[in-house]
Parts: structure tokens; C-alpha cells; sequence
């Protein structure tokens, strides 16, 4: 016998959903460890290479420019010989930073009891 559907009690979703949004821009891969790695200011690409070892430089370019052209990273040029390039979070991107540290606190709440249980 199949189990009755049970109607979902959370509030419906809005049109375009916020929480789609959001997720759509910090869901793919290294986004939140590049947004950590800007939360503490303006990085260099070969500075975000040095922090994130793992990354290919074909991947951190493309998510750098992925997250420029959703507003979330800001690209400047600096004035040197030969010119470097930084990489700052805007507003939108800084705002964001509460919701990488919660789920960064979590994820460390489910470290600890896995250690635990093991």
C-alpha cells in the first residue's frame, strides 16, 4: 500500500525564489572559498591561487568572472609595472559573507561528532 502524500506545510515559495537566487550564486564549485577568502579584503589572483592550492587557474578564472558578472566580486587594475589585478567583494558580495560563516559553523559542529562517532 502507498503512503498518502502529506501536504507540505511550509509557506509557498515566491516567484523567483530568493532562496534560489542565493544558492545559485554561492552552490558552485570553490564560490564559498573564494568568498572567504575575499572576506578579509582585496586578493591578488595569484594570492587566491597561494590560499586555495587545490583550484586549477582555468577554474578560479572562471568563477572570478562568473562572480563579477553577478555583481558579487569587483575586478581592479592596478596601476604597476607590469599591472596586477585584485579582486574585492562588492556590497552584495560582503553580504553574503553571514550566510558562508553559518554554514562554515556547521559544517564544523558535523566534523566534531563525526570525530566523535568514530
Amino acid at each position: 500500500m502507498a503512503l498518502k502524500i502529506r501536504k507540505n506545510q511550509s509557506p509557498p515559495a515566491p516567484y523567483d525564489c530568493p532562496l534560489s537566487e542565493c544558492l545559485s550564486i554561492i552552490g558552485g564549485a570553490w564560490t564559498p572559498n573564494i568568498l572567504w577568502n575575499l572576506s578579509a579584503g582585496a586578493r591578488r589572483f595569484s594570492e587566491l591561487r597561494h590560499d586555495m592550492p587545490k583550484i586549477s587557474a582555468k577554474m578560479l578564472t572562471t568563477r572570478l568572472k562568473e562572480l563579477e558578472e553577478k555583481g558579487i566580486v569587483e575586478r581592479s587594475v592596478l596601476p604597476t609595472s607590469p599591472p596586477s589585478v585584485e579582486y574585492a567583494l562588492t556590497r552584495e558580495g560582503r553580504e553574503l559573507l553571514p550566510a558562508i560563516e553559518a554554514i562554515a559553523a556547521v559544517g564544523r559542529k558535523l566534523k566534531r561528532r563525526r570525530k566523535k562517532a568514530a
